[in-house]
C-alpha cells in the first residue's frame, strides 16, 4: 500500500469490556492508552478511540442500496490487501460474527475490482473493509 496520512477516529461504545473483546480479541488490534471511559486502538497504523457513551447503540442514519445490498450509513473501515481481507473475514466467522453484507467481489474484471464486506462491532458501529485487485484503481471510473 502507498504511504498515506494516518487518521484519528473516535467512536461511541456502550461497554469497554465488549469493545476490548471485539477490537483486541476478534480484530486483533493492539491496545494503546486507556482510562475507565476510553481505549486507544492501533487500527492498522491509525488511531481509533472507543469512548464509553451510555446507551451508545444508535440507529443508522440511513441505508443506501448498492449492488442489491442495503449499505448502512454511517460506516468506516480500511482498504486491506486481498490476503488480509480474507484473513479478517475468517476471523469474523471464527468468532461467530455476523456480516451485515457477506464478503463479495464487486466489479469483477472491471476497473476498480474489489472485495468488500460489512459487519458491526458490539456497540452497533458499522465497519466496511475492502481489498482492491489493483490499488491504483481505487478511484477508477
Amino acid at each position: 500500500m502507498t504511504s498515506r496520512p494516518g487518521f484519528h477516529l473516535a467512536i461511541p461504545v456502550d461497554d469497554l469490556t465488549r469493545a476490548r473483546a471485539f477490537y483486541g480479541g476478534v480484530l486483533g488490534l493492539a491496545e494503546g492508552r486507556s482510562s475507565e471511559s476510553w481505549v486507544d486502538w492501533n487500527f492498522y497504523g491509525h488511531q481509533m478511540v472507543t469512548h464509553v457513551v451510555p446507551a451508545a447503540r444508535q440507529a443508522d442514519a440511513g441505508r443506501n442500496p448498492v449492488d442489491g445490498h442495503d449499505v448502512p450509513v454511517p460506516h468506516f473501515g480500511l482498504i486491506l490487501s486481498i490476503e488480509d481481507f480474507h484473513v479478517l473475514a475468517e476471523r469474523i466467522r471464527a468468532a461467530g460474527g455476523e456480516f451485515v453484507i457477506e464478503p463479495y467481489l464487486r466489479f469483477a474484471g472491471e476497473p476498480g475490482e474489489q472485495w468488500t464486506m460489512f459487519f458491526r462491532d458490539p456497540a452497533g458501529n458499522a465497519l466496511e473493509f475492502k481489498a482492491f485487485r489493483d490499488e491504483s484503481q481505487i478511484f477508477a471510473k
